[in-house]
């Protein structure tokens, strides 16, 4: 006998905390990549708690749902633009060429932030989709 479980998610108590900790979640993450340099810290710990606040949305509601509202080529531009932008700002700090509009303090956490975070949930979806129990499912 299969007991094939369907994806639509968790209880509507799951579903509910998610909702009213996914704000706090992803603000803890920007919190963390900001003030790396006062503490521990920085663009790598605050892209693993964003990453993983994307995590437990597709946890709460199913991955049909999650993957629906975070699109695929989104994900993809972000991480493309974090990196583009994160090597010209380098490029820039590293000629001594002094440039007004970016803070190297700021810039380059966050663009190591949405790099590191979009990178480990694109590996997570990864995961997800090429699971065991969605070939013997079909």
């Amino acid at each position: 006998m299969k007991y094939i479980r369907e994806d639509k998610g968790m209880t509507l108590i799951v579903k509910s905390v998610t909702r009213l900790t996914l704000g706090f979640i992803l603000l803890y993450g920007i919190y963390i990549t900001l003030n790396g340099h006062a503490g521990p810290g920085g663009g790598f710990a605050g892209g693993v708690i964003v990453a993983l606040s994307f995590v437990h949305i597709m946890l709460a509601f199913g991955k049909e749902v999650a993957l629906k509202r975070l699109r695929a080529w989104l994900l993809r531009v972000s991480i493309g633009i974090a990196a583009l932008i994160f090597l010209y700002v380098a490029v820039i700090r590293s000629s001594f060429v002094s440039c007004p509009v970016f803070s190297t303090e700021v810039i380059i956490p966050l663009c190591e932030m949405v790099i590191v975070g979009g990178g480990l949930f694109a590996i997570f979806i990864a995961l997800v989709l090429l699971s065991k129990g969605d070939k013997d499912a079909e």
